[in-house]
């Protein structure tokens, strides 16, 4: 079975007709993966080794109650076989060190989706900078 992982903004906040994090987590679902559950927060590194405090997640398409969770535990990332990291931004410093932690565990062979390295180098409101070809003309600037 692949143990599938997903670092999320809280999935009580969601709307399930428009969230993809919640589509994807439909078809892991339909296709017998073991959800685990977590947030920015529960994700650390103890010795240098990933980990988190996740929750093992189902879901169901039901607009009232949507989710459950079915246990708590504390493992090492590199025992999941992959995480998604659908965590929206702020891009901050936590956002950062998250990146960090889960690179720990992408380097011991689990699959993280999106790269952290990539999420760090390709902040999705600067990178169209690289290609001013392509886009309108742009200011970024803290003071204007």
């Amino acid at each position: 079975m692949i143990k599938l992982g997903i670092v999320m903004d809280p999935i009580s906040s969601i709307n399930i007709k428009k969230d993809t994090s919640f589509a994807m987590l439909q078809e892991a679902q339909k296709r017998g993966y073991e959800l685990h559950y977590m947030e920015m927060n529960d994700l650390y590194l103890h010795t240098g080794e990933a980990r988190a405090r996740t929750q093992t997640l189902s879901v169901q398409a039901d607009k009232e109650h949507w989710y459950d969770f079915h246990g708590e535990q504390d493992i090492a990332l590199h025992d999941l076989d992959v995480i998604l990291m659908r965590k929206d931004p702020p891009f901050d410093t936590e956002y950062i060190y998250a990146t960090y932690i889960l690179e720990r565990a992408e380097v011991k062979g689990t699959l993280i989706v999106n790269k952290p390295q990539s999420l760090r180098d390709c902040n999705e409101k600067l990178f169209t900078a690289w290609f001013p070809d392509l886009t309108p003309s742009t200011l970024v600037s803290r003071q204007c």
